[in-house]
């Protein structure tokens, strides 16, 4: 049975490649890449309760047993984070038929989405960091593609800088993992795991860690985020947001592997260093949300703000802290969807970008102003939505540790998420319509209709909290007892 965990990579791989011989059928690629969606979603949900049967799933490929060989590992934490990418995927294809043209989509619209998520799955399953380093790869050369789709000048220049940045990480992570290898002899994270705490994380290791923490820092847009907000404002907002909800949370992922399998073991230097980046980080990204009337940079620079209070759970290092992180990662995928793609629909229907240029918008689309002040309070943490439970767990965990600077950026952060969407609704949203009868554009159902299901995902995920608190506390659980992970690959079979 633990075959079916490979399922979530190999499944919009073959199809993907499928979808390359039907590039000028839209309608055929949009029916095949929906119900591909719908079966990876339903075979996440299938082995993520799996897992609360039968513990932890591995896949060992070609029947090497770990530490030797290639190996998929699926715990609460991955499949988590697997299903969420695919619903958010499968809602933002939704909406992409009826916002991206055709023009677009006979550009391998589908299939290279379909790869971005194989990439994405990849990541958040592999159980070796050489494996993590080809997901990787897999996701930035499907981003490329999709980052220069239409090829304007706009996309053009900022896709530039998304690529060097992104090869010259790349090659920091491969010489990361040169130096891992040569001091440890071994790349599977639970043997990394032993041989750290076997030979003690002396300086040598601590170094490379912090190499780690760089290249997985530039993937996440964490303190190194001066490429993301232009990267992420310039192509289709149906892209943006898979971009602004699914790329950051690989890099995320990383951080939370590396440091709590591999690198815990002297966190002082490591923990300390991800707690100051995390601070700059809210910081800079609060002072970017406030600074700017485009409502694509606004929704940018607050993905880097999330960046930074997620990392404030991992630099706080508590088992209610990382559960508050974890929690709030599977809110901001969604939430950070709607917001992209509500920001997508305005621009849209008015052919503006700056909030100052756009007004009254409720009078004329009432549902779509109700959904944008939905997912304000949701970014902005107020109950009953879902990014209330996140942050209160996360300043559980600061307070109950003393980190008490981190959680005045926190929740100061939360204001200024707050504050920078609420001018948005107040200036754009609310006051007196710009838009004549004669001249309003209708309201696709196909765009409002996936920011609809977001939005009921946002409030189900809030007021569901004690469902998922079983799967969160799981992944949690495993995160902060490395020996749990550890025994689940190296340990013999019965």
């Amino acid at each position: 049975m633990n075959n079916i965990i490979v399922l979530p990579l190999i499944i919009p791989i073959m199809i993907g490649v499928l979808l390359v011989f039907f590039n000028s059928q839209v309608k055929l690629q949009r029916v095949i890449t929906l119900l591909t969606l719908f079966l990876i979603t339903g075979f996440s949900i299938y082995i993520l309760n799996a897992i609360q049967k039968e513990g932890i799933l591995r896949l060992d490929f070609g029947g090497w047993e770990p530490p030797f060989g290639i190996l998929f590992v699926a715990d609460s934490f991955s499949m988590l984070l697997v299903l969420t990418a695919s619903i958010v995927t499968t809602l933002c294809v939704m909406y992409a038929f009826s916002s991206i043209g055709e023009r677009h989509e006979k550009m391998y619209f589908y299939p290279f989405v379909l790869f971005l998520l194989a990439g994405v799955n990849g990541s958040f399953l592999t159980g070796d960091m050489f494996n993590l380093f080809v997901c990787f790869e897999v996701t930035l050369l499907a981003s490329y593609v999709l980052i220069t789709l239409g090829g304007t000048k706009r996309q053009l220049r900022e896709s530039i800088k998304y690529v060097v940045i992104n090869v010259v990480a790349s090659w920091f992570f491969l010489l990361a993992l040169a130096y891992l290898y040569g001091s440890l002899g071994t790349l599977n994270m639970a043997h990394l795991s032993e041989r750290v705490a076997e030979a003690g994380q002396d300086p040598l290791l601590t170094t490379i860690g912090i190499l780690f923490l760089v290249v997985f820092s530039v993937k996440a847009g964490l303190l190194l985020f001066f490429w993301l907000p232009g990267s992420y404002s310039a192509p289709p907002m149906a892209i943006a947001a898979l971009f602004g909800a699914l790329l950051t949370k690989v890099g995320i992922y990383a951080l939370f592997r590396t440091f709590t399998i591999i690198f815990y073991h002297d966190p002082f230097i490591t923990h300390t260093l991800l707690g100051i980046m995390a601070g700059i980080t809210l910081i800079v990204g609060c002072m970017g949300a406030i600074a700017y009337k485009d409502m694509r940079l606004i929704a940018s620079y607050n993905v880097v703000i999330a960046v930074g209070f997620m990392l404030v759970g991992l630099a706080i290092g508590t088992t209610v802290a990382i559960e508050g992180s974890i929690y709030y990662i599977v809110h901001d995928m969604i939430a950070k969807a709607m917001l992209f793609l509500l920001v997508g629909t305005m621009i849209s229907l008015t052919g503006k970008t700056r909030i100052n240029e756009i007004s009254g918008l409720i009078k004329n689309y009432p549902l779509l102003g109700w959904m944008f002040f939905i997912v304000t309070c949701s970014l902005a943490g107020i109950p009953p939505l879902s990014g209330f439970v996140g942050k209160i767990l996360v300043g559980q965990g600061a307070i109950e540790s003393g980190a008490y600077i981190l959680l005045a950026l926190a929740f100061l952060s939360s204001i200024v998420v707050l504050y920078s969407l609420l001018r948005i609704f107040l200036n754009s949203i609310f006051g007196e319509t710009i838009i004549s009868l004669e001249d309003e554009t209708p309201l696709k159902f196909g765009m409002i209709f996936p920011i609809f299901l977001l939005g009921v995902g946002t409030l189900a995920l809030g007021l569901g909290a004690e469902v998922v608190s079983v799967y969160v506390s799981d992944a949690a659980n495993t995160l902060t007892n490395p020996s749990i992970y550890i025994d689940a690959i190296l340990g013999k079979e019965e």
